[in-house]
Parts: C-alpha cells; sequence; structure tokens
C-alpha cells in the first residue's frame, strides 16, 4: 500500500485524508496545531456557491486603502514590513481587473457547486451524522449604494444559473423578523447552505482514525528531504516521516514551506474573528452584513458571529477593536440581538489561506512529481474542503480529475 503524507490537518487536509483513504492509500496528515481551533473550525460553515466574485475585483483596491490602516475597520493591514507580503500584494493589485473576474467566475462557481454535492454526498457515506441545512445565505444592506451593488451581482448569478431571489424591505423581515429596521432589503441566495464546522471536524477526524489515519499533531515541519525531482521524507521537531507521495494542504504556512521547497506559492493569512452565542437569538437563516462585513450563522445550538479581514502576519492576537467593530454591527443590524461582554471576550481568530487572484491552489508542481498542493481558498476554504479532497486523490492518484485543475496551478504565479 503507497502511503501519503498530508502536511495540514484543516478541511482540505482533512477531505484529502477521506479521499485518499478511498483510494486505498496509507494516510499520515502532520499538523503544528492540536486540531481543535483554527480557521477550519470558527468559520461561518457557509456552502456558498453565491461566492462566485473573486476577492481580487475591481474596487477592492480602491476599498482596501480607504480602510487599511482603521484596526477596527472590515478589512485591515497591520503597517509592517513583510517581503512576501509586499510581493503577494503585488500580485493582487495586478489580479484586481475585470478579466480575473470573468476568467475566475466559471472556475469557483463550478468548485462550489461540486463541493456542495460531495458533502451532501458524505451524509449517506459516512456513518456519523452532521449538521447540514439548505436554507440560503441573505446579503443584507442597509444602504443604497450596497444595494445597488448586490443587485448587480444578483443579476449575474441568476445568469448563471443560480437560485437567487432579490427581497425588498417587507419581504425581508417577514423571512427574519429580528434584523432592525434600519436594513432596507436583502439577496436571498438560495443556492447556498450552512453547517457547524466545529463539530464535524472531530467527528470526521475520528471516523478517519478509525478507517486507518494517522493523526501526528503538534508537528510541525522544519524541513524536506529530496532526491532528483521527488521527496523522499519530511522532517519534524520531534521525526521523519517517509511516504510516496505529499500533499501541502498548510494553510497560511504554505508560502513558508513551499520556500523550503524553492518554490513560490504566494498565499497571504486573512484573519477572521469569530464569537458564539449559546443562547437563543431568533436569528434563523444565515445572514451577512455587508457594509460591516459580518457573517452570522444559526448552527447546531448556537448563534455564531463571524467575520472581518486583517493582514497581521500569521498570529491569532485578538484585537479588541476588531471584536467591538464585529458586536457593534450585530446590534445595528438585528432588534434585539446583541452580544455581551463574556461572549466577547471569548472571541477567537482564525487565519484564512488568500491567494492573489481569489482562485485556489490546487495542483502538481514541475519540480517534484510526488507533491500535490492544496492551498489559498481564502473565504470559500469549508466550502471547497470536499472538492479539494476529491481533485488531491485524483492528482495523487494520476486519475482524470472531476474538474479541469489548470486555472488552479500553484505554478501560475512563478
Amino acid at each position: 500500500m503507497k502511503k501519503v503524507v498530508i502536511i495540514g490537518g484543516g478541511i482540505s487536509g482533512i477531505c484529502s485524508a477521506y479521499y485518499l483513504l478511498k483510494e486505498d492509500y496509507q494516510v499520515t496528515v502532520l499538523d503544528k496545531s492540536d486540531l481543535t481551533t483554527g480557521a477550519s473550525f470558527i468559520n461561518a460553515g457557509y456552502l456558498t456557491p453565491s461566492h462566485f466574485i473573486p476577492l481580487a475585483a475591481p474596487g477592492i483596491i480602491t476599498q482596501g486603502l480607504k480602510w487599511m490602516f482603521n484596526s477596527s475597520s472590515p478589512f485591515y493591514i497591520k503597517p509592517r514590513v513583510d517581503f512576501d507580503f509586499m510581493k503577494w500584494a503585488l500580485h493582487f493589485k495586478k489580479s484586481a481587473t475585470n478579466k480575473n473576474v470573468e476568467k475566475s467566475i466559471p472556475v469557483l462557481k463550478e468548485l462550489n457547486l461540486k463541493s456542495q454535492t460531495l458533502f451532501e454526498n458524505m451524509i449517506n457515506e459516512l456513518d456519523f451524522s452532521f449538521h447540514y441545512e439548505k436554507k440560503g445565505v441573505l446579503m443584507t444592506y442597509a444602504t443604497q449604494h450596497c444595494e445597488e451593488e448586490e443587485h448587480e451581482v444578483a443579476e449575474r448569478a441568476i445568469k448563471e444559473g443560480l437560485d437567487v431571489s432579490v427581497l425588498n424591505k417587507t419581504e425581508l423581515h417577514e423571512l427574519e423578523p429580528v434584523l432592525s429596521d434600519k436594513v432596507i432589503g436583502a439577496v436571498h441566495y438560495k443556492c447556498d447552505s450552512h453547517m457547524t464546522p466545529n463539530h464535524f471536524m472531530p467527528k470526521m477526524k475520528a471516523w478517519l482514525e478509525q478507517h486507518g489515519v494517522v493523526f501526528k499533531i503538534n508537528e510541525t515541519v522544519t524541513d524536506f528531504s529530496i532526491k532528483n525531482n521527488a521527496i523522499t521524507s519530511v522532517t519534524t521537531q520531534n521525526s521523519t516521516y517517509e511516504a510516496d507521495n505529499f500533499v501541502l494542504a498548510s494553510g497560511s504556512w504554505t508560502t513558508e514551506l513551499a520556500s523550503k521547497l524553492k518554490l513560490n506559492i504566494p498565499v497571504q493569512g486573512g484573519k477572521g474573528y469569530s464569537m458564539d452565542v449559546q443562547r437563543p437569538t431568533g436569528i434563523t437563516i444565515p445572514t451577512i452584513l455587508l457594509e460591516a462585513k459580518v457573517a452570522i450563522t444559526p448552527m447546531d445550538t448556537f448563534t455564531r458571529f463571524a467575520g472581518t479581514m486583517e493582514f497581521s502576519g500569521n498570529n491569532t492576537f485578538v484585537r479588541k477593536e476588531r471584536v467591538e467593530a464585529l458586536a457593534n454591527a450585530v446590534k445595528n443590524y438585528y432588534t434585539d440581538v446583541e452580544i455581551n461582554p463574556e461572549e466577547r471576550a471569548n472571541a477567537t481568530s482564525g487565519l484564512r489561506p488568500v491567494s492573489p487572484d481569489g482562485v485556489p491552489f490546487i495542483g502538481k508542481t514541475s519540480k517534484y512529481n510526488n507533491l500535490t498542493v492544496a492551498a489559498g481558498h481564502a473565504m470559500m476554504g469549508w466550502s471547497l474542503g470536499p472538492i479539494t479532497g476529491q481533485l488531491v486523490a485524483e492528482l495523487v492518484a494520476n486519475k482524470k480529475t472531476s474538474v479541469n485543475v489548470d486555472p488552479l496551478s500553484p505554478e501560475r504565479f512563478k
């Protein structure tokens, strides 16, 4: 039986292990954490065919410049000397074009739709239950400017064949009465669904372990051994792991590890914040507050409030001003929903791995014949977990891939 080592135990690594197991590989997953925290556990849990517009789009640079030095804004960049970030930012600027958007839309839509189907297939394939609902996602707005922008996206979504409804104020408040009177309408992306990530992840890990997958936690990869054009082993602070194939699913640490292999795969950690409210909120439908860039999800037994994008390096430091901004946005958009001081104090953060053009890196490299990369999914990491895992397994097994992986090449920024 051939061996595969997966570096990274987030949703991409976990799903890669699942599909590689189905291909009869002996799988070992290495992770630098204890696999109880991080973006795969604290995200909004959305499966998002609606997210077909890449992050790198026209207008994002202008908006980002307005926000970037305000540490409580939805988009924040901490001023620092970081050459990897500077190179990434240059690629991002070059990618923020209409041409990139048009090229990316069919790619992101196909990945999201196929991944959503794979999650639904897991409900029947796995012998444990997990929370999954298809109520859609409400994109709410409180200003005419956001209304006009979102209606343009909705029109494109309808042309793309997605199930979408535009709701006026009356229709919206009938559907979700707890919203504030300040909210003037919404676009309801009925095509979307949601889950509870921090319940699914430990259950999936336990299932994989029961079926032979080995997890090595608190293992930080420090080096690789190379022979000819193949990786022979990875070294951590504790041990060395040999395998026939290796998968780099290391999230926001991908650039750092890729550089040890003399590969340029530009990924930056975009920090997001998350707070869970364990008491009833009256919120029944996943909702994004567009002006504030906050995502709210009614999960299994609790409500999650998440959002913001912060580029400040690979750290999990929680900035109180950003937590307060998120909590205040919730108070403004809802009538009787407020996040209390204790819930704010328990806020957590996680790093979304962001590619410069808003499209993930999934594929092999020309430099190594036994390395497959799976990183850079940004805000769609949870949504794209299963399709990423399936593609990784197909690439490792040298099978025809379920989708064309050329646009996902990890070498497109050489």
